[in-house]
């Protein structure tokens, strides 16, 4: 029982001792049973009422969220080899944490309810404790304490606009009983931001990569056989303090200080009014990091992430070369080869390109060649030669553009479509107009 804990300092089974830097109110665990509830009461007081816009306060359709029940029936969007599977019922209890700002109460109730067996409905409302901060204090503080608050040996966090699906809990469970080291993940669905149709997440998932877990001896993995719907949104529906530009690049900057080792130079190269942010004081950080023995960046860039091309020594840009949405891109030619340009993916393969200190523009082990020295000349993929004049490149006009060293002709799209990338003469025309996603001069 919550009230039984001295509330300036206790012993919790994720951290030790639990000092409050901050007043918090705690409410006790609620009394209200799921046969007493009233939802249309409850989500009554918050409705959108005719004439109001529905996205005004969540940047979501809240009328529609208000007109749904919180158990709902969603698709099962699990594996046919999921629904089949048999989950032990001797695995640990679970702490469930869902931070939650001014949020549609008709959401928050369906991510407390979604997807419990019955008999836990019945006891669903008397399990919650309701942790209020008096002060604003961000998704990640607030999340701190719910875990120092936490009782059960495992910590599950929710955002507060989610529907959890058919025994989405069991899997990650099982996963961590497994080997307690690893950081578990479901497959996120997406709930459909205008109309609240559930729908199944597509098979090019993406993740989180969490470097810092995988640095300090842990593991993150997405468990397939759990589902749970997220409502994404275009928007956030409140304020930063100081903006949401500037919250972001605080907490970037300070993951790059903390985490990134001398690699953290190429962020400020690719967000260079981060170094303008303060990031606050990271030294309980570093002697964390050194206290587990985490490991160097450059580990976790050989160990985990070797497909990931990094930047070297010799790079003075890197990445895409963009054009407006498009970017120059190989077309999946090699050798001799032309290259065009195509809409721009930001998943490196064909359109990652460097431009390198001796003056080659290189894509893998090939470069960007000039036929002939000529307006209208054909560029194509080439082996890279170290003493090849017609593989030497240079940005001008605030790295706005490449010219060729040898010709004085600037690359240009104009012929793309019809037959190529080519050299013309040098104009404000936009076709000429190129941009690499990071440029490592200073």
């Amino acid at each position: 029982d919550q009230n039984s804990i001295d509330a300036n300092k206790r012993k919790n089974p994720h951290g030790g001792d639990v000092k409050e830097a901050h007043s918090m109110e705690t409410l006790p665990p609620g009394k209200v049973r799921w046969e007493h509830f009233d939802q249309e009461g409850y989500i009554g007081a918050t409705m959108v009422k005719a004439g109001q816009d529905p996205y005004a306060r969540n940047k979501f359709n809240q009328m529609e969220s208000d007109k749904l029940q919180m158990d709902r029936n969603i698709p099962d969007t699990r594996h046919d080899q999921c629904r089949r599977k048999q989950w032990s019922s001797e695995l640990p209890g679970t702490s469930v944490v869902i931070t939650f700002h001014n949020e549609a109460r008709s959401a928050l109730l369906r991510t407390v309810v979604s997807k419990s067996d019955f008999h836990m409905y019945l006891a669903v409302f008397t399990k919650v404790r309701i942790l209020r901060n008096n002060r604003r204090e961000g998704l990640m503080r607030s999340r701190v304490r719910g875990a120092d608050a936490a009782q059960a040996e495992i910590l599950t966090f929710l955002d507060s606009h989610c529907e959890c699906n058919e025994h989405w809990l069991e899997p990650l469970l099982e996963r961590v009983v497994e080997d307690r080291t690893k950081v578990v993940s479901p497959i996120i669905d997406v709930i459909n931001m205008d109309n609240f149709q559930y729908v199944g997440a597509s098979a090019d998932l993406k993740g989180e990569i969490s470097f810092r877990v995988w640095q300090c001896g842990g593991s993150l993995e997405i468990v397939p056989c759990s589902r749970v719907g997220h409502v994404f949104r275009k928007q956030h529906p409140y304020t930063f303090p100081g903006g949401s530009g500037t919250v972001f690049a605080r907490n970037t900057r300070r993951a790059a200080e903390v985490w990134m080792d001398e690699y953290k130079n190429f962020y400020y190269a690719a967000v260079p009014s981060a170094r303008n942010v303060p990031f606050g004081n990271i030294q309980s950080r570093m002697e964390l990091k050194r206290k587990l023995n985490c490991k160097p960046f450059k580990w976790y860039l050989e160990n985990v992430y070797p497909e990931l091309r990094v930047p070297d020594h010799q790079d003075i840009a890197f990445g895409a070369l963009q054009q407006g949405s498009n970017c120059l891109d190989t077309l999946g030619h090699f050798a001799d080869g032309v290259v065009g340009v195509y809409e721009c993916h930001n998943a490196g393969g064909n359109q990652e390109w460097a431009l390198t200190k001796d003056k080659s523009v290189k894509h893998m082990d090939l470069c960007l060649t000039v036929v002939d020295r000529i307006p209208g000349s054909l560029i194509k993929l080439q082996g890279c030669r170290d003493n090849d004049s017609r593989q030497k490149w240079e940005q001008i006009e605030n790295n706005a553009k490449l010219r060729h060293v040898g010709s004085n002709l600037c690359l240009d799209s104009q012929n793309a479509r019809s037959g190529g990338l080519t050299v013309e003469v040098c104009s404000s025309s936009l076709s000429q107009q190129w941009k690499f996603t990071l440029n490592l001069q200073q």
